[in-house]
């Protein structure tokens, strides 16, 4: 070809359609742990490179099967320290349900012998109590249920019915669930006003109204609940939310006769409980975001309890069979509510229990505890004697013929 003038070299455009979106993923942050094993979270985005440019796009225009995980596992270094268990002991009843206790100690990872339970305080324990279930009692056969698993708990107060947001001090409520008040600029020169925000994770909120700042929490999880008496129910309004949708980050609200979530378009949203209870909580990825909501309680527009019903709060109480007349026991079921503040735990303990026929004024004659967080029931009846603790911050008692 030496002979014949060489051409330009040239680049011209073959495709004009952009590719389809793809999953971008960040570099994973910290760990969670310090030692041992833990989880590191990692952002992910549906991304789309158009004109040149990074275009951020909808999470459901990327493939859903091949999204990678948002948190993957991590190990810092191997733990000096860690908690070790002896073998659960015998079931504590020949029949029906009872309890299971095992020992706990801190160990050494470099001698396996066992240290002070103080090197291993900074690391969650597991259960030390559980329950068990030896097969029913010949009088009790086809009745009993396996009983929840068991964990450290404090048991609970109850709430006078007309509760107003004095009465924090005659409920025993802890410290933490009481008002925070944060000082503001107003906006004018040389004034300020004053804002009251309940900002604790892990509290109950016993006010008839009230305003709870989750945001800037150190948390991933902020758990807080609400409570108002029977006969009331509550209305939350979400004034601010900085919540990042697209990293996962999440609004949970749960209670007796709903179960909600959400992330995008919250303060827009006004949510009803519909009880006199209503649990939130918050999941955020990234360190300072959060929401601000203000809740409200009010005559409930809808019966949801029977007159015999009761509800409880607070660290401790005392749980006592109703008494009911016999125009009101038509295939009426009392139950007994009792909710604490969502980093406490229930246990309940029969100081007296007599639901034998004879001597029986109650007309009841066995009780079904329930712990809702997993929804499990137990059933005890007769004189038997009982400890019972919850997994979760609430727990409901029914009464049955």
């Amino acid at each position: 070809c030496q002979p014949v003038p060489k051409p330009e070299s040239r680049v011209e455009v073959c495709d004009l359609n952009p590719c389809p979106p793809r999953w971008k993923v960040t570099p994973a942050g910290p760990c969670s742990s310090s030692c041992g094993l833990g989880l590191a979270v990692q952002l992910v985005t549906c991304v789309q490179v158009l004109h040149g440019q990074e275009v951020l796009q909808e999470e459901h225009l990327c493939p859903v099967a091949e999204k990678p995980l948002t948190s993957v596992p991590c190990v810092v270094r191997t733990c000096s320290y860690e908690w070790s268990f002896s073998e659960w002991s015998e079931c504590s009843t020949s029949c029906g349900n009872g309890i299971q206790t095992r020992q706990d100690f801190c160990l050494s990872s470099l001698t396996h012998k066992a240290v002070n339970p103080l090197f291993c305080r900074r690391f969650p324990k597991a259960v030390v109590v559980r329950g068990c279930s030896s097969g029913p009692c010949p009088e009790q056969e086809g009745t009993l249920s396996p009983g929840a698993e068991l964990q450290p708990v404090t048991p609970a107060t109850p709430l006078p019915a007309a509760a107003t947001e004095h009465t924090h001090k005659d409920l025993d409520v802890p410290l933490s669930a009481g008002p925070r008040e944060q000082t503001k600029p107003a906006g004018g020169e040389g004034d300020t006003a004053k804002r009251s925000f309940l900002c604790v994770c892990g509290s109950l909120f016993l006010n008839a109204t009230g305003t709870i700042n989750m945001t800037g929490v150190e948390s991933r999880d902020c758990t807080v609940a609400i409570g108002r008496p029977l006969r009331e129910e509550i209305s939350v309004t979400i004034l601010e939310s900085s919540l990042n949708c697209t990293a996962g980050e999440v609004l949970l609200f749960s209670g007796r006769m709903m179960w909600r979530t959400g992330c995008r378009k919250l303060p827009l949203s006004l949510i009803n409980s519909r009880t006199n209870t209503l649990i939130v909580k918050q999941r955020v990825v990234l360190p300072g975001n959060g929401v601000i909501l203000q809740y409200n309680s009010r005559t409930a527009t809808k019966k949801y309890y029977q007159d015999c019903d009761q509800q409880l709060f607070g660290p401790q109480g005392e749980v006592v069979t109703p008494v009911q007349l016999p125009e009101d026991r038509q295939g009426v079921v009392c139950r007994t509510f009792i909710t604490v503040a969502p980093r406490q735990r229930i246990s309940l303990r029969a100081l007296s229990a007599d639901l034998g026929p004879e001597g029986n004024h109650t007309h009841f004659n066995y009780i079904l505890v329930r712990d809702v967080s997993t929804m499990k029931t137990v059933v005890f009846r007769g004189k038997q004697q009982f400890l019972w603790q919850s997994t979760g911050s609430q727990a409901e008692i029914e009464f049955h013929e």
